[in-house]
């Protein structure tokens, strides 16, 4: 089936949840420096990485398609400041602890360019259970924490973590469905059955992003 949208993304879970849609499409991959200036708001910075790594895809792929091009950012929030990838063992684990049976945000933003552009943010709110030392070693020894935002990915083991979601699990994973299914739209892409993916130049198969 043909492609109706490009998504300028490396992450599998992306693109896992792109095809609960139903939308046959292909991927970009694109670089991007992500850096947060530590002022700018959650949902100002999620938007503004969300439209750039669009439009970055948009510029690679536009003199050979029309297709709009998605592209999505997704960030922890807690005390207003931006948990971002664990660097390392140390920062990981306290970003584990600070997280431990307390509330946080997570916004995800998802943009779309072409001859249409625009963005939507998604702001979810997750709950965690006070982790122990222990716990939380066992967590980071897993491997599953490494390179996702807030050091956690809750599509996975750190499921157990959590005592409650309030919001879009989809968001909370990386590309909140509903608001995407209203970008596409405004392309004139509806939701189908069937879908797919296929591949252009630039890809990777692998990036860790919440």
């Amino acid at each position: 089936m043909a492609a109706s949208v490009i998504l300028a993304s490396r992450s599998p879970r992306r693109r896992l949840l792109l095809e609960q849609l139903g939308i046959p499409f292909k991927t970009v991959d694109i670089e991007l420096n992500e850096a947060w200036d530590g002022k700018e708001s959650a949902r100002a910075y999620v938007s503004r990485v969300a439209l750039a790594k669009a439009l970055a895809g948009w510029q690679k792929v536009k003199d050979s398609t029309s297709l709009p091009v998605l592209g999505a950012d997704t960030v922890v929030v807690l005390d207003d400041e931006i948990l971002g990838k664990p660097r390392d063992k140390e920062e990981a684990l306290r970003m584990l602890a600070a997280l431990s049976g307390r509330s946080h945000a997570v916004y995800s933003a998802v943009a779309l360019a072409g001859p249409i552009q625009a963005v939507r943010v998604n702001v979810s709110r997750v709950s965690f259970c006070p982790l122990s030392e222990a716990e939380r070693l066992a967590y980071w020894e897993t491997g599953e924490g490494l390179g996702k935002a807030g050091g956690y990915a809750i599509q996975g083991r750190a499921a157990a973590f959590v005592d409650r979601i309030e919001g879009s699990y989809s968001g909370i994973v990386g590309l909140p469905l509903r608001e995407t299914a209203q970008l596409l739209h405004l392309a004139g892409v509806l939701c189908s059955r069937r879908s797919g993916e296929d591949s252009v130049s630039h890809v990777s198969d692998e990036r860790h992003d919440q």
